[in-house]
């Protein structure tokens, strides 16, 4: 497995990704599934460019506090500078596995596409429960991407394209073993929601068309696909979209639990 590096360019893409339509349909749902308190403690493990962090920070109010974690420090740099001014956040480097956090001491604790890159996602699960006060929850989010369904007029191609992009994935449907593994990590009442996202205009503010650059980006050189094959295949995506051909879809799941004690 390679996972995507998280370069200035690779930032720059996730940051576009992020402020599209579904990307904001997507934070809606996750924080509706938080539902942040005033004076709740939250920890978010793999905040990356610090969206979640942001927007959440006004409904925990002064008497509350958001950590941020992540691994690189380009997307910490990021989420620093986009959450400026809030004395109540801090930014730790650090991994899903080895959170930098004291035991029992946050009420929330969630992670949005992250765990399906973590190859002891149950370990993750755990350390997210040590973080947890008795009682606190998780929010879990992840993509199963089995379930992408993606049109294209070379399926061959296609097939060996997500076949490489799926290369940087531990899990390629985490989702169906998510319950599973946050019952055996010591959380009680799991429930999940499944959402689709799916669309058949060429429209950059969705999920399929978002993901685009960064799949053509990762795909190249790899898996047999060539840097031409790459941008043939997303040259293809577009030559649909403007025939009125193009369709994608995908179902994104959210977990949620408490700790049990």
């Amino acid at each position: 497995m390679s996972q995507l590096s998280f370069n200035d360019e690779t930032s720059r893409r996730l940051e576009s990704l992020y402020r599209t339509r579904d990307a904001l349909r997507r934070r809606s749902l996750v924080r509706a599934a938080i539902a942040a308190e005033p004076g709740d403690r939250i920890l978010d493990v793999g905040c990356g460019g610090g969206f979640y962090v942001a927007e959440l920070v006004d409904s925990v109010g002064s008497d509350g506090a958001i950590v941020g974690v992540d691994n690189s420090a380009a997307m910490l740099a990021l989420a620093a500078h986009r959450c400026s001014g809030h004395e109540n956040v801090e930014f730790r480097e650090g991994e899903a596995l080895a959170l930098p956090v004291s035991d029992g001491t946050f009420d929330v604790a969630f992670c949005v596409q992250v765990l399906e890159y973590v190859a002891d996602a149950t370990a993750a699960i755990a350390e997210m429960r040590r973080a947890l006060r008795p009682g606190g929850r998780v929010v879990i989010w992840d993509v199963d991407w089995a379930t992408v369904s993606w049109h294209s007029s070379d399926s061959d191609r296609m097939d060996r394209v997500l076949a490489a992009w799926d290369e940087h994935l531990a899990h390629r449907s985490l989702p169906r073993t998510l319950a599973a593994r946050m019952r055996d990590a010591g959380f009680r009442g799991v429930t999940s929601q499944g959402h689709v996202f799916a669309s058949t205009d060429f429209d950059a503010e969705s999920y399929g068309v978002a993901l685009i650059p960064l799949i053509e980006n990762f795909a190249s050189g790899r898996g047999g696909v060539s840097a031409d094959e790459a941008a043939a295949w997303a040259r293809d995506q577009e030559v649909l979209g403007e025939g009125g051909e193009y369709y994608f879809s995908c179902t994104q799941f959210c977990f949620q639990g408490t700790r049990d004690d």
